[in-house]
């Protein structure tokens, strides 16, 4: 199967085998190659001159929904002659949490072999929120590829205890450390019904603390202490990490 998000096709894995009880299927991430960083960006050579413009051909002429066919022809020039109002300069490559981008791949030595599954202990049993304690563990330590239902998240006290005027920290369930922050750039409303649409919690790359959270190659979100949190699905504004509920329902560091 596959997932298409904006221009850009990714690969999404499908599996072969039974689905554990209790778990889902439903959360892929998108393929990386080795060493890509986040966010995914493109470069000058995108939009070199082609045989129509910057492209191979012109815009089709049998456009859905009564668009326009000459408009996205002239769309791209206009792209290219005016400044785009969020256009960087050297200073978006300063020095951050990794290299030059807050946001940080890694490959399998994560997830290797520990005491507890890919963690050194269990998942906490005083979970926030009503969350399950073993179904957790399940997912955080004994898991790479499963998921809590969609919609889990709904079912459990966050809706109603979680703090809808400010931000809310979500802590690794297994280390209690500090892993996303959100709503970070938008509202509450917004990250709602983003996470609604989708059925898991979903943060951006500006709601993601780097300094504990690692995507594989894969798509596959995790802790550096070796938590399953869950999946990167970009969709076309950028980045979007689908995680578990039961996974970042810790109290916090004890």
């Amino acid at each position: 199967m596959q997932a298409v998000f904006s221009r850009r096709t990714y690969a999404v894995k499908t599996s072969v085998s039974a689905v554990p009880e209790g778990l889902s299927d439903g959360c892929k991430g998108a393929p990386l190659k080795p060493g890509t960083r986040l966010p995914l960006v493109g470069d000058e050579s995108l939009m070199k001159k082609k045989v129509h413009g910057t492209r191979g051909a012109p815009a089709q002429s049998n456009l859905r929904w009564g668009c326009d066919p000459q408009l996205p022809d002239k769309i791209p020039t206009s792209i290219i002659l005016a400044p785009h109002p969020h256009l960087g300069d050297e200073s978006l490559m300063k020095k951050k949490a990794h290299g030059t981008s807050d946001a940080s791949t890694s490959d399998e030595s994560l997830m290797k072999k520990k005491a507890h599954g890919t963690s050194d202990a269990p998942a906490q049993s005083n979970l926030r929120w009503g969350c399950d304690p073993q179904l957790a563990d399940k997912i955080c330590n004994f898991n790479r590829h499963y998921a809590e239902h969609s919609g889990y998240w709904t079912g459990t006290n966050f809706l109603k205890e979680v703090d809808r005027n400010g931000e809310t920290v979500f802590y690794d369930s297994n280390t209690g450390k500090s892993l996303f922050v959100a709503p970070r750039g938008r509202s509450f409303a917004e990250w709602e019904a983003e996470s609604r649409s989708h059925g898991w919690p979903s943060f951006r790359d500006e709601e993601v603390i780097w300094d504990d959270v690692r995507v594989l190659p894969d798509g596959e979100t995790v802790s550096l202490a070796g938590t399953h949190l869950g999946h990167n699905l970009p969709d076309r504004t950028g980045n979007r990490y689908c995680i578990n509920l039961v996974s970042v329902a810790a109290q916090g560091k004890q």
